[in-house]
């Protein structure tokens, strides 16, 4: 069920939170959590089971890690949760990469006349994200940070949250672990904060990232033979667009539910395209997914606090991970590997702090928008032979112009809208929209939310009751 689906806004959430609002404030949690699941069930279909599974092995050993100011040796409890993590990491490994591990066995297999078999799991929805909302919740316990929850309404409210659960924000333990009480107040000032960040995220999706997809697909689409130098760039360009502003709206979109259901969730976009290096551009995108590698594997192999070396190792598994974290797909693995090497050449020459100068700033700021430009191409292609086709055209000028099919795609109304989202995150970094629209009482904040609230929101109801939002693209990790 998607967000930007009639059933979802017509319907569910609708109920949902009215019946937050009728219920005694000790069975919100409650109302949230049956919710949750019933929304994941609808998408999910029987995997859910899967997820049943992990918050039941993950809440009963929730208490068990505990720290106990008794006792004398952590093995125990450092076993426990080596288990618990092992578990957790097992069923993502199994249900994400099976499939993509036995294809390279099977092909390499091919070489020597034997046939081995593939296996084929359906991707449980979201298994990226609420694994590692688990593996957050039993470390931040054993690590003493936050006590265990006793009462699975609470952990089920927190792990199965739906507008979290499928596609993040990544919401560590201790970040949401005081919002959890029953007793919790939820006051109409929640609705009427949250929902027109809502509104903005349903916009962003509905009239930018969707109106943009059918180009991005007709650019990365075309033959080899057929590609040209305008095509690969309207690609590339095009689908750095439609991945912003189709993931920043749903973030929006998860963030306003959540502020509307009680819950403060963490933000997770920060204009990243106004960044003038990869560093900063790393704090600024999917910040959520930052902070999370940061404090569970970053630090904990030693971060920066070892020597260079062991800095540039830490950053390379880091980024290798974030990689295959998004995909079972070797194209995902040199998405990861080239961030981890921009980063590492930063570091080597000391550019991760902005330049004073406008000037340098400007021109700091274009070369990292084209270095995660080319970037997002072995993101979006769907091999690395496609990736390397577009990048060795973009490289490379031709007289040539648009194919007929994609200038087909390219219609006028399309047009208009790349420039306008070229526009939008061409303007400087500051105000970040989403906290903006949401705390700010300015008059140009409150001309905006009655902006979205009308005009946007009622377009992009339109093209949702035409049938033409599409999912997300997260929803695939």
């Amino acid at each position: 069920m998607s967000f930007a689906s009639p059933l979802f806004l017509w319907y569910f959430m609708p109920a949902v939170l009215l019946a937050v609002l009728a219920a005694p404030r000790g069975w919100r949690n409650g109302v949230i959590a049956v919710g949750s699941l019933v929304f994941y069930t609808c998408g999910a279909g029987a995997t859910t089971l899967l997820l049943l599974s992990c918050m039941v092995v993950n809440y009963l050993a929730g208490p068990m890690l505990e720290p106990d100011e008794w006792e004398l040796s952590r093995t125990r409890r450092r076993t426990l949760l080596g288990c618990v993590i092992g578990f957790d990491i097992a069923a993502l490994v199994v249900w994400k990469y099976a499939g993509f591990a036995t294809q390279q066995f099977a092909s390499l297999a091919k070489l020597f006349g034997a046939d081995l078999p593939v296996v084929h799991l359906a991707l449980p929805i979201g298994i990226s994200f609420y694994t590692f909302h688990h593996i957050s919740y039993v470390v931040d316990i054993y690590r003493g940070e936050r006590p265990a929850l006793r009462n699975p309404v609470s952990f089920v409210t927190y792990i199965a949250m739906f507008p979290q659960l499928v596609a993040g924000p990544i919401v560590r333990y201790r970040e949401i672990a005081d919002q959890l009480p029953q007793q919790r107040r939820h006051r109409l000032d929640d609705l009427a904060s949250g929902f027109p960040r809502f509104a903005l995220g349903l916009s962003k999706k509905v009239i930018i990232a969707d109106s943009l997809g059918p180009m991005v697909d007709a650019c990365f689409a075309t033959p080899a033979h057929d590609m040209t130098f305008s095509v690969a760039w309207l690609g590339a360009i095009g689908y750095t667009l439609q991945l912003y502003f189709d993931f920043s709206g749903y973030s929006d979109m998860a963030i306003g539910l959540g502020r509307m259901l009680g819950f403060r969730l963490p933000e997770n976009f920060a204009r990243p395209y106004s960044s003038v290096t990869i560093t900063e551009f790393w704090r600024r995108w999917h910040m959520s997914l930052s902070r999370w590698f940061r404090d569970y594997v970053y630090i904990p192999l030693g971060g920066n606090r070892h020597g260079v070396a062991k800095t540039y190792r830490n950053l390379c598994i880091v980024f290798a991970l974030t990689g295959f974290w998004h995909g079972a797909n070797w194209t995902f693995l040199v998405w990861g590997l080239y961030h981890g090497s921009l980063l590492i050449v930063e570091r080597g020459f000391r550019w991760e702090s902005a330049p004073a100068s406008l000037p340098a700033r400007i021109g700091r700021r274009a070369a990292t928008m084209l270095l995660v430009i080319f970037g997002w191409v072995f993101f979006r292609a769907p091999d690395l032979g496609k990736a390397l086709t577009m990048l060795g055209h973009m490289l490379v000028p031709d007289p040539h112009g648009l194919t007929d099919v994609v200038a087909a795609a390219l219609t006028n109304q399309r047009t208009v809208i790349l420039l306008l989202a070229l526009v939008i995150v061409l303007v400087p970094a500051t105000p970040v929209t989403g906290p903006y629209l949401e705390s700010t009482r300015s008059r140009p904040a409150a001309a905006l939310r009655v902006a979205v609230m009308t005009l946007g929101l009622a377009y992009a109801t339109i093209l949702v009751a035409t049938g033409t939002f599409s999912p997300f693209l997260y929803y695939q990790f």
